[in-house]
């Protein structure tokens, strides 16, 4: 009667972490978002039946990096928290603190659909460069409140429509010019962004670019009718802290 012969595959190394044996596989993610992949590959290994006291666990960067994203929007809610607070303190009135503080959430809604276009996810670079345009946005909103304020306090300029219009006319340029120099700065990272070691500068500069160009229009045309409508009387003592 012949034998029959088979041939299996078994490791030669057994790995142990504690006291439980593990086995790594490991792939290369080529043309493809990685957490797309890793979303994908969640799918598939539920649906795999494993013996009893087996489980598969998804390592690697991808995991690393969704856990410094993690950290990273707590980091930016904290942020958001502290900036709103600061505005309060510089302005001494919750009104044009509210009024600044407008400006994030218009920078995100240009971060956000900028990052969508370009075919990319939320990754650690398009954090960091929310964290970047946030502070760029606030800086222009302070700039504009604080030139209204000094031409009704310092040049005696009474408060209404000619004041907005002024004050908003003498910063329309170190405005814009600032904005297109940072566009300037980052639009080549964003053309070949593609090249080995821009791989997380390109995300930060679509979201840089994308959330400068909507927080600058809500900067230069929807917070000087807001100061118009509500800056009226900022200085008023019920208005402090």
């Amino acid at each position: 009667m012949p034998v029959g012969v088979v041939l299996v595959s078994t490791p030669t190394v057994i790995k142990h972490q504690g006291i439980s044996p593990y086995l790594d596989v490991v792939a290369d993610v080529s043309g493809r978002n990685p957490a797309a992949v890793v979303d994908e590959v969640e799918d598939r290994v539920e649906k795999i039946p494993f013996p009893l006291e087996y489980h598969p666990e998804i390592l690697g960067e991808y995991v690393e990096l969704e856990s410094a994203e993690e950290s990273m929007i707590g980091i930016i809610v904290a942020a958001v928290i502290g900036i709103f607070l600061l505005l309060q303190a510089c302005f001494r009135s919750w009104r044009m603190a509210l009024i600044a503080f407008l400006a994030l959430p218009a920078s995100v809604a240009g971060g956000v659909p900028a990052v969508l276009v370009s075919g990319g996810a939320i990754s650690l670079g398009s954090i960091v460069g929310f964290l970047a345009v946030l502070g760029i946005a606030v800086r222009n909103s302070v700039l504009l409140i604080d030139h209204y304020r000094r031409l009704e306090e310092q040049e005696g300029v009474t408060f209404g429509l000619d004041l907005v219009l002024r004050g908003t006319r003498e910063r329309l340029s170190s405005i814009l010019t600032s904005c297109a120099a940072i566009i300037a700065a980052f639009l080549p990272m964003v053309i070949f962004g593609r090249i080995p070691g821009l791989e997380i500068v390109q995300p930060t500069s679509i979201v840089i670019i994308g959330g400068l160009l909507t927080s600058t229009l809500f900067t230069l045309f929807v917070i000087p009718p807001l100061y118009l409508v509500f800056g009226g009387g900022a200085e008023s003592q019920e208005d402090y802290a």
